[in-house]
């Protein structure tokens, strides 16, 4: 509700103003009163207020020396001035200089719920400009560019919420209908290959001290003009980079507005021309729902590892048995990894490669790489990123040497063992777990978390997990999730102007008066209290990532 302080001298006056129009109907609502200028302006210096209603001939400090002070002080109030008829001319010149409008005594209620709905619709107006302004610099702002990307992520690699959660922050990102529409999504990288020659720096010939360049040591600049390239698209074409997979960029366009073909051919030669290396690109069939897009893009990322030196999609309206692994297998692999239970883990992959190899020797390839994926990312996950991926995708020569179950099983197992020691040096396997966990919360936070989902995702009993986690963490799952949480929501109380509701959906809260009361609860203020006097504790919190 808007807010009103009514000013006159006589409290037989300001009583029936009060009961003139019905100001909570209007959305309005009187939080007090002034007998004359130098109190109402007491009031004002004290709470917030919308609208002033106030009379011209006070004692004290008259109407017109309060309009000067409240348009000096405080200039976004609307101001109603209440005279008699005998005054109106000098009344008139205030209204004209310093009042939004003016009502003449004895104020009939029509005309005093006409003004005020008026205004009420102003303000309105005002409100959802600044709304609007604020959404705006948000999204122009590089946090929001990276939290859209990190949506972008978590959408092709986990399933976190369900359909019309994930609508509903799709629209925040600018995503209405993309689940509505076909989409293909386009894998490009500098591919090195053994033996393949340097190019020299420009302006440099072979006798050159300076270093040649690679593809490796050009992923800066493929990822910008990769970016770049992208932007000219316009709003058909997202682009997105999976941290799990330096050197590589993910691109989603709209099927029906992109010519897939010539998109490809124009990309591999703008890199070509500007970094003197042909990228490698594969994309993916027409996916249809955001269900789908893991798949899509996990199509595409095949098809780049099993391409040569061109675009080469996947054959149209095929799909191959063994192309994915299911969520329950990954889990459990992902499980059995953590763990160190090799019998077990041997034991299902091998029998995923059996079944891949009977089927064909492309479905074999594309099974070794997804293994190769799943471990890399699991090692990665446990050991809060010490692991660096093996990068197996620049040189898939040698995944091609493997052309048995037995060469295929072994060197799972191997690579597999390999990320284990390196976990096992951070800590025992219920440690790699819980920090597998809490890094999963970091980077998820944002989404609808349960301890149920968690330990599901982790193959433990939800009531064994919930005492190991606060047993290794030292907190609840719950209070843990919502300190993070609370610490994202500070930083944006702080660095933008979006509103309660926007901050709440963005933070992971059901809604923004749930966000309120734990906020204060928390901190002993309201939120946006704390945001126009925050402590200095806060000034420079920056977010987790």
């Amino acid at each position: 509700m808007y807010r009103v302080l009514i000013v006159d001298d006589e409290p037989e006056i300001r009583q029936g103003l009060r009961l003139k129009a019905d100001f909570a109907a209007l959305g309005l609502s009187v939080t007090g009163e002034a007998g004359n200028g130098m109190e109402a302006m007491e009031r004002l210096a004290s709470q917030a207020v919308d609208i002033v209603i106030t009379d011209m001939n006070m004692p004290v400090m008259n109407g017109v020396s309060f309009l000067d002070d409240c348009r000096r002080l405080y200039p976004e109030l609307k101001l109603v001035v209440i005279t008699g008829y005998e005054d109106f001319h000098y009344a008139k010149a205030a209204i004209r200089n310093q009042a939004r409008d003016y009502l003449l005594k004895p104020v009939a209620a029509d005309e005093l719920t006409t003004v005020l709905q008026k205004l009420k619709d102003e303000l309105d107006q005002e409100r959802n400009d600044r709304d609007r302004q604020a959404v705006n610099e948000w999204r122009l702002s590089q946090y929001y560019k990276e939290m859209k990307e990190h949506f972008l992520v978590q959408l092709v690699k986990e399933e976190v919420e369900p359909v019309h959660a994930l609508k509903e922050r799709a629209a925040l990102f600018e995503l209405d209908g993309w689940d509505l529409t076909e989409v293909r999504f386009v894998t490009a990288g500098l591919r090195e290959r053994a033996g393949e020659a340097a190019v020299p720096e420009p302006g440099h010939g072979k006798g050159s001290a300076l270093p040649e360049r690679t593809p490796g040591k050009l992923r800066l600049p493929f990822e910008l003009l990769t970016r770049e390239f992208a932007g000219s698209s316009g709003e058909r074409c997202q682009v997105l980079r999976d941290p799990s997979y330096p050197g590589l960029v993910h691109f989603i366009l709209q099927d029906a507005l992109t010519d897939i073909d010539r998109f490809c051919t124009e990309l591999a030669e703008c890199v070509a021309v500007h970094l003197g290396f042909k990228p490698v690109i594969g994309y993916s069939g027409g996916k249809l729902g955001f269900l789908r897009w893991k798949e899509g893009c996990l199509e595409s990322l095949l098809a780049w590892n099993l391409s040569e030196n061109a675009a080469q999609p996947p054959a149209e309206g095929r799909s191959e048995p063994g192309l994915a692994l299911t969520e329950e297998l990954t889990r459990t692999l992902r499980r059995l990894l953590i763990q160190g239970e090799w019998d077990a883990f041997g034991q299902s992959i091998r029998h995923e490669l059996q079944q891949a190899f009977s089927q064909s020797r492309s479905c074999l390839v594309k099974l070794i790489f997804q293994l190769c994926l799943l471990v890399d990312g699991a090692g990665a996950e446990a050991a809060d990123g010490d692991i660096q991926a093996q990068e197996l995708w620049l040189y898939p020569e040698t995944v091609h040497k493997l052309d048995s179950v037995d060469k295929a099983g072994q060197f799972l197992l191997e690579r597999a063992a390999s990320v284990y020691r390196t976990m096992q040096e951070a800590g025992d396997a219920e440690d790699s777990v819980i920090r597998t966990a809490t890094q999963y919360i970091d980077s998820n936070y944002m989404y609808d978390l349960n301890l149920t989902q968690l330990a599901r995702r982790f193959n433990y009993n939800s009531s064994y997990f919930s005492e190991l986690f606060k047993a290794k963490v030292g907190r609840s799952f719950m209070v843990y999730l919502t300190d993070i949480r609370m610490a994202q929501a500070t930083h944006l109380l702080l660095t933008t102007t979006l509103n309660l509701w926007d901050i709440a959906e963005l933070t992971g809260f059901s809604n923004a008066s749930y966000f309120s009361s734990r906020f204060k609860k928390m901190y002993g203020t309201s939120p946006s209290d704390f945001r126009q006097h925050p402590p200095e504790k806060f000034s420079s919190q920056q977010p987790k990532k």
